[in-house]
């Protein structure tokens, strides 16, 4: 391969750059990357940076000294790809033709209908998200949170640190029970009412009122909930539509194999937009956490510049993790798999708590909430037992 483009320059894009270096590669290498900043580390806009103890240097991905002998376009969004031509079209009429071609597109975050152009209304996906909203918190006030996730619940974390009055609302009867099952995430989500933010489950949101700011977060209950800043936290959509009509077959993202492998030759994915087999299961699974973002780009360039003639390994369980409350959540594993949940350490009410997820008795995940010690050695096991 005389070129390979990767396309998208957040974490999974970055991890793939690096892969094809380390794995030998020294060809031209394009990394596309639709923001116009460096690589830069999301977890923390939810949390440290939005509480103004991490600046953005602190964000950075790249070490002073690292070298990658990469062309970087930033601040170019990918607008189709062009198989016959083995091209990348950019939205500003730009091509970049490529042997090899890695997708990392990510994911964006979604909006509530008929938000847009309200001020005081925020997604938090980007750091350019992040700044805006950081800035409105500052000011103090009433925040509201439409969505009890990991990135709604960090936000409401943060939120109530900083002092602003705090509803989260969840339209699920339990917040967290699709990543962590209804038991847990019941537990998990107590965290709120720990600290006296109000979490109201069970009820969508209609609406928000407001000419030209926010001021009300109508629900469809009929109630109307005061906010002077709202965070809509209800999830990110796979950026694919620029591979319409491109031979790479789509499906939740880009349907993959187990190895990052698309329909087309020649052409991986990884990262939020990549829908991966999972042998354990039989099923395509899209994993948006860091750690995939960091790890699986290794196993989709040895099939990139192998052509493709690599056996697949089996992915690593995935991972992620969360801070809110001063508790430190961690997680391995798929909990719908399993059919029952125990705790083996510590208590639920303490919010100190180590449990094991299983199916017909064989540990499938496992969730820690202040037990990185346990979690560790339990992720680890899961980990050997599924490979």
């Amino acid at each position: 391969m005389r070129t390979v483009a990767v396309v998208g320059a957040s974490l999974a894009g970055l991890s793939a750059a690096r892969s094809l270096r380390k794995q030998g590669y020294d060809g031209r290498l394009v990394v596309i990357g639709d923001e116009l900043h460096r690589p830069y580390d999301r977890p923390p806009l939810s949390k440290e940076f939005l509480a103004g103890t991490l600046g953005e240097a602190d964000l950075s991905l790249e070490t002073d000294d690292e070298d990658l002998r990469a062309e970087w376009l930033l601040g170019a969004r990918a607008a189709g790809l062009d198989r016959a031509e083995r091209a990348v079209r950019l939205a500003d009429g730009r091509e970049v033709r490529a042997d090899g071609i890695v997708i990392a597109t990510g994911a964006v975050a979604r909006t509530l209908p008929g938000s847009e152009g309200l001020a005081g209304v925020h997604t938090l996906r980007t750091l350019d998200d992040a700044r805006a909203l950081r800035d409105e918190l500052a000011a103090g006030g009433r925040l509201v949170v439409i969505g009890g996730g990991f990135i709604g619940a960090e936000v409401a974390s943060t939120a109530y640190a900083l002092g602003l009055d705090v509803t989260v609302v969840e339209a699920a009867p339990t917040p967290l029970s699709g990543p962590l099952g209804a038991t847990m995430g019941d537990v998990v989500s107590a965290l709120h009412m720990d600290h006296g933010v109000r979490l109201l489950c069970g009820v969508g949101v209609k609406g928000l009122s407001g000419e030209r700011r926010v001021d009300a977060v109508l629900l469809e209950d009929g109630r109307s909930i005061p906010g002077d800043i709202v965070v809509v936290g209800v999830g990110a959509r796979p950026c694919v539509e620029w591979l319409a009509g491109s031979g790479v077959e789509l499906d939740n993202g880009v349907k993959c194999g187990a190895d990052g492998r698309t329909s087309l030759a020649g052409v991986v994915a990884v990262g939020d937009c990549a829908n991966w087999y999972d042998p354990r299961a039989g099923v395509h699974r899209r994993v948006e956490h860091w750690t995939g973002a960091r790890e699986r780009p290794d196993a989709a360039i040895a099939t990139l510049l192998a052509g493709g003639a690599v056996e697949p390994g089996v992915p690593r369980p995935p991972y992620f993790w969360s801070d809110q409350y001063g508790v430190k959540i961690q997680f391995a594993g798929h909990a719908a798999a399993a059919d029952s949940v125990t705790i083996e350490a510590g208590a639920a009410d303490d919010r100190d708590v180590l449990a094991v997820y299983r199916r017909a008795g064989v540990p499938v995940a496992v969730l820690g909430m202040n037990q990185p010690r346990l979690f560790t050695r339990w992720r680890k096991q899961l980990a050997a037992a599924s490979s």
